[in-house]
């Protein structure tokens, strides 16, 4: 929803000359589309060209004065007068069977409905003007409408489907001249497309490929395609949370010459996008005088999508400043708009940031957000479909004066055909994404075994040289020390040949000292040498490690239960590893999405298996609908590589309980007798 889907508006076409005797509105053409003037007098020269235009004889000249009419009142954003005009010439367009005109008005029309964000209306439009562009040969613009409707199937969230038709859109137009245009929208849609998939590095490619082609001397100045090029940059390499890189970009969109008078929109965007980075950075410089000054001119140009963005931003810059009150009026400002333009995205986006400002609501936040996930995933798939019916729908009433029998046979081979290439390459890039990440995974288990090697070798050693040292200690003082009082005790036995009192008091005295030296050193000596068996195992303080990290991060409070009859050392790195990593992976799910207060970890062993239970008083979640997510399809792995098997249990509200079971064999694990 932050990116600029195209830098340039295709609405400010070369205007054809007109002829001298129209010259007021040639004039009033002129003013109407210099972006230096305010929008409200723009308009008004706009309206006063259109009341001249309208009184005119129905001739290919009037339509191409309705059509600059129609741009003008694009690039004001004046829909409803836009709409109206479009019509107007369209209706034209059909009595006197002007197909070119035609064309172009299903083209505005989609325009129209896409800024409405009606995309199934919208897309209805572009395919009829795509099969009419196909039957003329004219790949140039049906390279155009291409990207068009890619830029649909982007916006309802199919980004194959999106991928597909900007890669068919540049095999179109290769070869043909004065594409760089063309060009650009497509490297623009297909950075894009490649970050939502995650493929940053190819995502950053094609827009660097955008802003060398946005030098163009055919793209005008006007459009700021350098301008958009560097904001969607800077919010790719805000997904990646480098955040000095990012501001980077943006401050060379928002130097661009006349940006501010020529896409007003384009520098708002900047500008937020700006103050997000530095509220990132945690610089505060300018800030939040930048968001007020963004939202202020998203508020004059009624962006509302660009508002809510700003509002959600400014709850968040509140939110890390403390400052609650100012954090949570804009979230539910946010919220409250979202919820009148009915926009899902954004619902969840206010949703999301209510439920980390108000902890307290956070669960009747998450329900509903639980709620519209559900339905705007149901929604989305629906419009994949929706598309193709449109498709099949409109080529069915153009042809309706066409021989049956052959359409049919065509659709069918067609649609076969698509099919059985859709399932090839499906299964091709399916395929190849499940090597990549078998090849990933066992990559992965190698590092994860090297790396505990190396922390096991280094707590061995250390335990090592300590119980070497304690032995010496041990041995110098049964050896040498307990030698020496010996003697002492002896030489001091000689006393006996003197029988007087003082002599007999003296010898007692030190015989009966020096017993209990030395038995308080022999004690010693013991204790030295028992507690080399009774050293905590390495990999119980590798996990306790793991569990002061969790305490001194997060706020739930943990309570750990390990077995401490278990032989730990006894048991293969291969399961230890995994445990330790199911034990890791269950703390990073409870801290992100469970929302506990409480968490309890226990390892003990019961007959011949081990068990290790994570449990919390969490929000819980339905078991069903969870089962494919990443993290449990994790623990679910390496559980099944230690042969062993998880139960999990979790309703709503009441928490969530893993029980992972792995078999051992006696010789593994042993108990203390």
């Amino acid at each position: 929803m932050l990116f600029v889907f195209f830098g340039c508006s295709k609405k400010n076409a070369k205007n054809i000359p007109v002829a001298s005797s129209e010259d007021s509105l040639s004039s009033y053409f002129s003013l109407a589309n210099d972006f230096s003037l305010a929008r409200e007098k723009r308009q008004e020269y706009n309206n006063k060209a259109f009341d001249i235009v309208i009184n005119q004889e129905n001739d290919s000249l009037n339509r191409v004065n309705l059509f600059k009419v129609a741009n003008r009142y694009y690039n004001i954003n004046n829909w409803k007068y836009f709409n109206k005009t479009v019509h107007l010439v369209l209706e034209k367009s059909e009595k006197v069977k002007d197909t070119l005109n035609i064309i172009k008005g299903y083209t505005y029309l989609g325009d129209y409905y896409e800024s409405q964000a009606i995309l199934d209306s919208s897309f209805q439009f572009y395919y009829k003007a795509e099969k009419m562009y196909e039957k003329l040969g004219n790949n140039f613009n049906l390279g155009k409408i291409l990207i068009n409707k890619a830029t649909l199937q982007f916006k309802a969230g199919d980004f194959f489907g999106s991928e597909q038709s900007v890669i068919k859109a540049l095999r179109i137009i290769k070869g043909e001249k004065g594409i760089n245009n063309i060009l650009y929208d497509a490297y623009n849609l297909l950075g894009l497309v490649y970050n939502e998939l995650s493929e940053y590095e190819t995502a950053i490619a094609y827009h660097n490929k955008a802003l060398v082609i946005s030098d163009d001397e055919i793209i005008p100045k006007v459009f700021q395609s350098k301008a958009t090029t560097y904001n969607n940059i800077g919010l790719l390499y805000l997904n990646l949370h480098n955040y000095t890189k990012a501001q980077s970009y943006f401050k060379k969109g928002l130097v661009q010459q006349n940006l501010k008078t020529e896409k007003p929109y384009v520098y708002a965007m900047l500008l937020d996008n700006l103050a997000y980075s530095k509220m990132k950075l945690k610089d505060s410089n300018e800030l939040p005088e930048l968001f007020y000054e963004s939202l202020k001119l998203r508020d004059s140009l009624q962006l509302t999508s660009g508002i809510f963005v700003n509002k959600i931003h400014l709850s968040e810059y509140f939110a890390s400043n403390r400052d609650t009150i100012k954090a949570l009026r804009f979230s539910k400002e946010a919220l409250l708009l979202a919820r009148n333009t009915n926009i899902s995205q954004d619902i969840l986006v206010a949703l999301k940031q209510l439920a980390i400002i108000e902890p307290d609501k956070a669960s009747v936040y998450s329900k509903e957000y639980i709620r519209i996930n559900e339905n705007l995933q149901k929604e989305e798939r629906k419009m994949g479909d929706k598309f193709s019916r449109i498709e099949y729908e409109t080529d069915q009433i153009k042809g309706e004066n066409t021989d049956l029998e052959t359409k049919n046979r065509n659709l069918l081979f067609g649609f076969s055909a698509f099919t059985i290439l859709g399932l090839f390459l499906y299964i091709i890039k399916a395929q190849k994404a499940k090597n990549r990440e078998l090849l990933f995974k066992q990559e992965q288990q190698k590092v994860n075994e090297e790396i505990y090697n190396l922390m096991i070798s280094q707590q061995s050693t250390i335990e090592t040289n300590r119980i070497v040292e304690k032995k010496r200690v041990a041995q110098e003082l049964h050896d040498g020390v307990l030698g020496r009082m010996f003697g002492v005790r002896m030489n001091l036995d000689g006393l006996n040949r003197f029988n007087d009192e003082i002599a007999v008091n003296q010898r007692n005295s030190y015989l009966s000292e020096l017993k209990n030296i030395e038995q308080d050193i022999r004690e010693i000596s013991h204790d030295l040498n028992r507690e080399k068996s009774e050293l905590i195992n390495n990999f119980v303080a590798i996990v306790n490690n793991l569990f002061e990290e969790q305490k001194k991060t997060f706020e739930p409070k943990l309570a750990t239960i390990i077995d401490p009859t278990i032989k730990w050392e006894l048991l293969s790195n291969a399961v230890k590893i995994n445990l330790y990593r199911i034990i890791q992976e269950s703390l990073q799910n409870i801290n992100k999405y469970a929302n506990a207060s409480a968490i309890k970890v226990e390892l003990k062993k019961k007959e011949d298996d081990l068990f290790l239970v994570v449990s919390d008083d969490g929000i819980g979640f339905n078991v069903n609908k969870a089962k494919k997510g990443i993290g449990l399809q994790n623990i679910q792995s390496r559980t099944s590589e230690c042969d062993g098997t998880v139960d999990i249990k979790s309703k709503k509200g009441e928490g969530t309980s893993i029980t992972i079971t792995v078999p051992i064999e006696q010789k593994q694990i042993l108990t203390e007798k």
